[in-house]
């Protein structure tokens, strides 16, 4: 019996449990700050109709309860909670693999602070799954799939066994990464999503829109070169600390410049219903500087690359420029 303790209820988090616990041999438990909202079955129905379901071990609010004797411990949750609840389940999590779905936040970085350099860890480079939550603690819509995805492992002494437990809980084709720095250092979510919301708030953030923005399927060409941009920015980092194996948003994305980058990320079937980070109000809808778009991937994303360029030298203006505009308008 493999026993998982997921991290957090946010959709990643009511995926990831309803895609393990479908499986045999799998005991999922949850720490939540909301336990009294979740039910002892959980499920997720992906765009094909296919529905994960199984059943919820434990539930609870404290780490004690639910870390541990687990074999994995698995965050799902935004940059500001890693630190907060590393530091809460380190007396639990004994000879435990800890994980995050999300890497780019800080993870590595703070879980070699909290644990030590010998804790033994993991994190995918990008999520495997597009989730969103149907029904609290209930239900869970799984909108995509990725076809591959890359993991860094620390520490633990059967690399590839991991991986294959890795492979066959998120039951999506896996390859192991060369060290943490493939995984916390990405161009996905910092990048792309922050350049998108600049080339779409930037001089209008008190504007009344007459809908809420399809963040993908409403992609411009001038987000995609603001990408193109900011991604060559990135590189300048990687090359000088030394960190390959992650492709550019062009190669990622199979395209040449701004204008086939937006035809191939407008069309992609999994992102068509996704909504920009917006608020209805009278009238329409507005930016809302709440959401996890901007309290998550500028401070706890863009932010943190941007203080290896300073470190290292490199001017980044096109990171600079995003990354200052936002801050002031994100509530601390």
């Amino acid at each position: 019996m493999t026993k998982v303790c997921i991290c957090g209820g946010g959709a990643l988090g009511h995926v990831c449990a309803a895609v393990l616990s479908s499986q045999e041999g799998v005991e999922v438990r949850i720490l939540s700050g909301k336990p009294e909202r979740w039910q002892q079955r959980i499920e997720a129905t992906d765009n094909d109709g296919r529905v994960f379901s199984g059943h919820i071990a434990k539930v609870s609010s404290n780490p004690a309860d639910v870390v541990a004797g687990c074999d994995i411990v698995f965050l799902c949750l935004p940059g500001f909670m890693i630190a907060r609840t590393l530091e809460n389940i380190k007396p639990f999590v004994g000879e435990a693999v800890v994980g995050s779905i999300v890497s780019s936040t800080g993870f590595f970085f703070e879980a070699h602070r909290i644990l030590g350099e010998n804790a033994r860890l993991f994190g995918f480079q990008r999520t495997p799954f597009i989730a969103r939550v149907s029904e609290y603690g209930r239900s869970a819509n799984l909108l995509g799939y990725k076809p591959k995805v890359y993991v860094a492992v620390e520490n633990v002494a059967d690399r590839e066994a991991f991986r294959q437990t890795v492979e066959r809980l998120w039951i999506t084709p896996t390859s192991l990464l060369d060290n943490f720095y493939q995984a916390a250092l990405t161009n996905s979510n910092p990048i792309l999503h922050t350049g998108r919301l600049y080339t779409m708030f930037c001089g209008h953030e008190t504007d009344v829109f007459d809908h809420n923005i399809l963040f993908y399927k409403e992609w411009t060409d001038e987000a995609s070169q603001m990408l193109i941009d900011m991604d060559a920015e990135f590189f300048q980092l990687l090359d000088k600390i030394s960190v390959d194996g992650i492709p550019t948003l062009l190669n990622y994305y199979e395209s040449h410049d701004a204008a086939s980058l937006t035809r191939k990320i407008s069309s992609i079937a999994a992102f068509q219903t996704i909504l920009s980070p917006m608020k209805e109000t009278d009238g329409g809808w507005v930016a809302d500087f709440n959401s996890r778009y901007f309290t998550e991937d500028f401070p706890y994303g863009l932010a943190f690359i941007k203080s290896l360029c300073d470190k290292h030298g490199i001017p980044a203006p096109h990171i600079t420029k995003v990354l200052q505009w936002a801050l002031p308008h994100i509530p601390k």
